[in-house]
């Protein structure tokens, strides 16, 4: 039995205890509608300080399950989950370039947005949750598509690397259009409601364009992100844990930074270098195990060089300015 036989072998180590899924979806279905009952049962605007006590929460949630698994299911799979949580927290900041061109387009007021956003991750739940099972059947009766995954992944990253410095706008205001254009609709908001009677038509409002908009847009980064976290374990539940614990986080790095995506210049270069080395390690993976600590070294090096990269690039021009104009003070005194 070669490493990718072995590896695959191990696929119903948790598809087979029901209460696993059920347990985990029921946590996170009463967190959300915590969040929804009782925190923004308002529907206030989320402000700075909220988003980040939430990110916070949402992160220090993250990190204590992490702790579960080990306890449940030892440091490996604790590893494999945490690699797979930190792959897909980063390929969803991505997911912020194109909510805010979405909101933009349909002119979704602050105050709204995290009511899309609420039942946008409810359905992300159940979407997710049938990708990941049909992925990992598809992957059990057919070893070889670890292969093609791993090229899929590869020819995605070099994609991004390529459009690294592209605008989203082009996609978010083609999927704005075609969304207007497929459902029935008023262009007028009436408060929170998705749906309101028109000359005894019940037509959506864009509060619900923006919904399947935003779910759209989940579909198409699921086709990249789920994947990626097959590349480093094969155990469905972790995937799945670890796809829903970054994405429930996502709203409120969503409002903590919504207004500073574009700052993150080198980002998406970073993103498609991990792209690539999960696609790779799939590849090879018949070949060369690549222990699951050491995938998640070079992936948190990867996002933590990108990241560092853009506040520096953002430093520097701020210096060169300062030094200007110090230089120009300096010549008219």
């Amino acid at each position: 039995m070669n490493a990718t036989d072995a590896a695959v072998s191990g696929f119903a180590a948790t598809i087979g205890a029901p209460w696993l899924w059920a347990g985990f979806t029921a946590f996170v279905v009463a967190m959300l509608l915590l969040d929804l009952v009782v925190v923004h049962r308002r529907g206030q605007e989320v402000g700075p300080r909220q988003a980040l006590a939430w990110s916070g929460v949402w992160v220090a949630l993250a990190l204590a399950f992490a702790g579960v698994v080990w306890a449940g299911f030892g440091a490996e799979r604790a590893e494999e989950y945490v690699t797979g949580w930190l792959i897909e927290k980063s390929l969803s900041i991505d997911n912020l370039f194109v909510f805010v061109v979405l909101f933009g387009a349909f002119g979704i007021p602050a105050r709204d947005q995290h009511r899309v956003l609420f039942w946008g991750i409810l359905g992300a739940l159940v979407l997710r949750a049938v990708m990941i099972l049909a992925g990992s059947a598809l992957l059990e009766r057919f070893h070889w598509l670890v292969y093609v995954f791993g090229a899929f992944l590869v020819v995605t990253g070099v994609r991004l690397w390529a459009h690294r410095r592209a605008a989203p706008d082009p996609e978010g205001g083609k999927l704005a259009r075609w969304v207007r254009r497929a459902i029935p609709s008023t262009p007028q908001l009436s408060g929170g409601r998705f749906f309101v009677r028109e000359g005894g038509r019940r037509l959506a409002t864009p509060l619900f364009l923006a919904l399947v908009a935003v779910e759209l847009t989940d579909v198409v980064f699921a086709v990249d992100s789920i994947p990626a976290i097959f590349g480093v374990t094969n155990d469905p539940f972790i995937v799945y844990t670890s796809n829903i614990f970054a994405i429930l986080g996502l709203r409120s790095l969503y409002f903590l930074l919504s207004g500073l995506v574009n700052r993150f210049v080198h980002l998406k270069a970073g993103l498609a270098a991990v792209l690539v080395y999960v696609g790779v390690k799939m590849a090879v993976a018949g070949w060369i195990a690549i222990p699951p600590a050491a995938s998640l070294a070079v992936i948190a090096a990867i996002l933590g060089v990108s990241i560092l990269l853009s506040v520096a690039s953002r430093r520097a021009p701020s210096r060169a300015r300062a030094d200007t104009n110090a230089g120009r003070a300096h010549e008219s005194a």
